[in-house]
């Protein structure tokens, strides 16, 4: 056994790691978060999501999203893998508007699937760069299209999955998955990391 000392990704508290056989060999990944930031956030009640929206995520997520802090998409890259690892329908991130993506440096959906290693393709591209958290409820629920099929993509008849950071109204998802299967999609499912 070695160990080695990292930082907390959340509260920079120092993280003593314990490289086992059993994280080598299992494909487990090495915490990025103390214990004390991990109990903060709430584990959802439903399958959909794997958090209830809180102040810890509120806090994640401004760190992560609005300040650029690309490192923290490592955070739950255990939790994901798990839940990701044997899906046998095509995962697809909802995608950001090109002037929302250049603004923050990083996709932020693409890259939680990367920290935890999950395959995924892209088929959609957001036709607004204003985002949902802008509007009232009214008006998420009676947007216009958010979503079209990127140039040259080709949707297959099979089950697709959606992977958003946060659900409320349901709206962005809702518009996704109506570009996927006005497109031919068989099914489409989804799953996000927070409900809110």
């Amino acid at each position: 056994m070695n160990k080695i000392e990292t930082l907390c990704l959340l509260c920079a508290q120092p993280l003593q790691s314990v490289i086992l056989w059993k994280i080598l060999l299992t494909k487990q990944f090495q915490p990025t978060i103390c214990d004390r930031c991990s109990v903060r956030f709430e584990l959802s009640q439903t399958t959909t999501a794997l958090y209830q929206y809180n102040d810890a995520m509120k806090d994640y997520l401004h760190q992560y999203k609005f300040l650029q802090d690309v490192a923290l998409a490592k955070v739950f890259r255990q939790e994901l893998h798990a839940r990701f690892k044997h899906e046998k329908a095509t995962i697809i991130p909802i995608p950001m508007h090109p002037l929302k993506q250049r603004e923050r440096t990083f996709s932020h959906m693409e890259e939680l699937l990367k920290a935890a290693n999950i395959p995924f393709i892209q088929l959609l591209e957001k036709t607004t760069a204003e985002t949902q958290s802008s509007k009232n409820r009214e008006q998420r629920i009676q947007a216009t299209p958010l979503f079209r099929l990127m140039t040259e993509a080709h949707v297959e008849h099979k089950e697709y999955l959606l992977f958003d950071d946060i659900k409320t109204t349901g709206t962005t998802l809702r518009h996704a998955t109506e570009a996927l299967l006005n497109a031919g999609a068989k099914n489409v499912k989804s799953f996000t990391l927070i409900n809110g």
